[in-house]
């Protein structure tokens, strides 16, 4: 397993580990899409968010398949104090200013970041804008597979199964494949 560990990832105040997942399939001013993927790390971290790990990368096909190219993808475990409508905000904005142009649902993309899980907050249940944990990580190997490599011992906050729970019932990870 490839668990790449920060320099600096001294955590304080700070108890539950928060999971960002991190892809992009084009090209952008940074470079390749893992390039580009370091890049917004570099960003995170500029911002004020401790990366304490980063899963291997993942190169993965598209969901759903198309002629796109493959998606690189991967999860780092973070610990900011910055809350949860203000991270999602900061990934946003980390986006914009990468190049990110949102025009329709699952077109390539030079970086897409996702709140996966913030230390285990449920939101969304009463209408909250923010849902948490994200509503489809759990079906998604190319979530599941990077998130496994920072926490294996993860348990989705809603449901409480493991993540390899989780991980057996995808129908195909054959798709998702380690860099």
């Amino acid at each position: 397993m490839t668990v790449r560990q920060h320099p600096l990832a001294i955590v304080t105040h700070v108890t539950s580990p928060i999971f960002i997942a991190l892809g992009a399939n084009l090209p952008s001013d940074h470079g390749a899409p893992a390039e580009t993927l370091e890049a917004a790390l570099a960003a995170l971290r500029a911002a004020g968010v401790m990366i304490e790990a980063c899963s291997a990368w993942y190169s993965t096909a598209p969901v759903p398949r198309s002629d796109q190219p493959d998606y690189v993808n991967g999860v780092a475990r973070v610990y900011t104090q910055i809350g949860p409508p203000a991270l999602l905000a900061l990934l946003h904005r980390i986006e914009d200013g990468f190049g990110r142009v949102r025009e329709r649902r699952n077109e390539a993309r030079v970086i897409d970041l996702d709140l996966i899980d913030y230390g285990g907050v449920v939101t969304g249940l009463d209408g909250d804008a923010l849902v948490l944990p994200h509503p489809r990580a759990h079906l998604r190997g190319f979530v599941l597979l990077p998130l496994r490599d920072v926490a294996p011992d993860w348990r989705h906050p809603v449901t409480g199964r493991s993540i390899d729970a989780l991980i057996g019932d995808l129908p195909d990870l054959n798709d998702v494949r380690r860099l």
